[in-house]
């Protein structure tokens, strides 16, 4: 169960580790959407050091992460990444519910995330975990982003 995650902040030194794990749990859309998915391409080097990373690790092994990036008005999460050989066992979900956690602490009203509209099961698990859908918006050959809200408790 995702209850037994450990969580901690990536160091510059985890950028790598934060890099072939994003690079492992989004290949699986690549043959879906023709090309790798904005995450797969991202510099983790910088987005370690400009960003929050939140590492979670299930005995002593990483098997997820989740980067969030404080908005004004908002927490954004930009990506939420599981290891391929440990989906479904609730890790994404433990991940999403830290962000919520995080944002109420941080004082935010709100979270907010966006996924390729071609992700329907991720599209689904998110409206299933309170997420609407606030706006569709075509990326030319990128596809079309599905951009979602969760309203939060402020502290």
């Amino acid at each position: 169960m995702a209850k037994t995650l450990e969580l901690r902040r990536a160091l510059p030194a985890d950028a790598e580790a934060v890099r072939a794990l994003t690079r492992q749990a989004y290949a699986k859309w690549v043959p879906l959407i023709g090309r790798e998915p904005k995450p797969m391409q991202a510099d983790y080097d910088r987005a370690v050091r400009e960003h929050r990373i939140d590492l979670a690790y299930r005995g002593g092994v990483l098997a997820g992460l989740i980067e969030t990036v404080e908005q004004s008005d908002h927490l954004l999460i930009e990506n939420v990444a599981v290891s391929p050989a440990l989906q479904g066992r609730g890790i994404g979900r433990a991940l999403l519910a830290h962000a919520d956690r995080l944002a109420e602490a941080l004082g935010y009203g709100e979270v907010r995330l966006y996924t390729n509209q071609r992700f329907a099961e991720n599209v689904m698990l998110y409206r299933r975990l309170g997420y609407r859908i606030d706006r569709e918006e075509g990326a030319g050959t990128l596809g079309t982003a599905v951009h979602m809200s969760k309203p939060v408790r402020k502290m």
